[in-house]
């Protein structure tokens, strides 16, 4: 069987793919346009379409099963070098990390010379902040299983430049000598929450690395634990990004930060449009899938 490889978006040909089978799959089609054509080596660059604006084929998929015959034509896209979605997590949260550290400090280039006494919040606010992308690197390192390997490097810069962006943009406020810091109150119910929701959103990642075996792209229904912080699975289908929003939450009511409050905002934003993407895919690949909300408890 030979199969025609066109690029999607001008349709001009790409490489013919002769002897290929009935039960030759997407994924060996893939090495095969590899082999044939060395700058698409790496074959996560590679998406292969029935349609030239169509979905990505799965790696799994077989000839026999998506309805090719020999002459065939397949549509190519390029998604451009890639680069594994565990370094583009480091990336954008080693460096969070760092900078806000470096405002702790209060250096010299930031506010120049300044004596005033650091109030208490800005402890617990730097202690907070590290510890929560201390947190993801560690996850990233020791807990996510990805279910894409790599990402187009050009997205690198731009998701960096969100983390790292932001995270300069509150350590400055937040460490500024003249932060007014907010009262006891606000600071401890802020600190309490946070608390809860970083480590709600471990036991949520936990729970999921499990749903996975290691190197498969299984896909499972996810539901509570006995962890209590699990049972968040019962009303939404995203639990990890409740917690992650709330936990932003909280460090802006403890911090009483604007800029902390427009990244909350930014963030909650994102993570809406990816839990409601999530919740469709749950839905349409389990026909019994349960009755839950995407992110928020019986609104969204």
């Amino acid at each position: 069987m030979d199969i025609e490889v066109v690029h999607a978006r001008s349709n001009n040909p790409l490489v013919r793919l002769t002897e290929q089978t009935e039960t030759s799959t997407i994924g060996e089609l893939k090495k095969a346009i590899a082999t044939k054509k060395p700058k698409y080596r790496d074959i996560n660059r590679q998406e292969l379409r029935l349609e030239p604006k169509g979905k990505a084929l799965k790696d799994e998929e077989s000839l026999k099963s998506l309805g090719l015959n020999n002459g065939a034509m397949i549509y190519f896209k390029d998604r451009g070098m890639q680069i594994s979605w565990s370094t583009v997590f480091l990336c954008e949260y080693a460096g969070p990390l760092f900078v806000y550290l470096w405002f702790y400090r209060r250096p010299w280039l930031a506010y120049g010379e300044s004596t005033d006494p650091t109030a208490q919040v800005v402890h617990v606010a730097a202690a907070c902040w590290s510890f929560h992308y201390a947190k993801r690197i560690l996850e990233t390192i020791f807990i996510h299983r990805f279910s894409n390997a790599t990402m187009p490097i050009k997205n690198l810069m731009k998701n960096c430049s969100y983390y790292w962006g932001f995270a300069a943009y509150i350590a400055y406020h937040i460490n500024h000598p003249l932060y007014t810091a907010p009262s006891k109150a606000m600071m401890y119910a802020g600190l309490a929450g946070f608390a809860v929701c970083e480590l709600g959103n471990f036991s949520i990642h936990y729970l999921l690395r499990h749903l996975r075996p290691e190197g498969s792209k299984v896909r499972k229904i996810p539901y509570p634990t006995s962890n209590p912080l699990t049972s968040l699975f019962s009303l939404v289908s995203c639990p990890n990004y409740t917690y992650e929003i709330g936990a932003w939450i909280c460090f802006t009511v403890m911090t009483k930060c604007l800029p902390v409050g427009l990244f909350t905002l930014a963030g909650a934003y994102q993570m809406v449009v990816w839990a409601l993407g999530k919740h469709r895919n749950y839905k349409k690949e389990f026909k019994d899938y349960p009755k839950r909300k995407a992110i928020f408890p019986f609104f969204l």
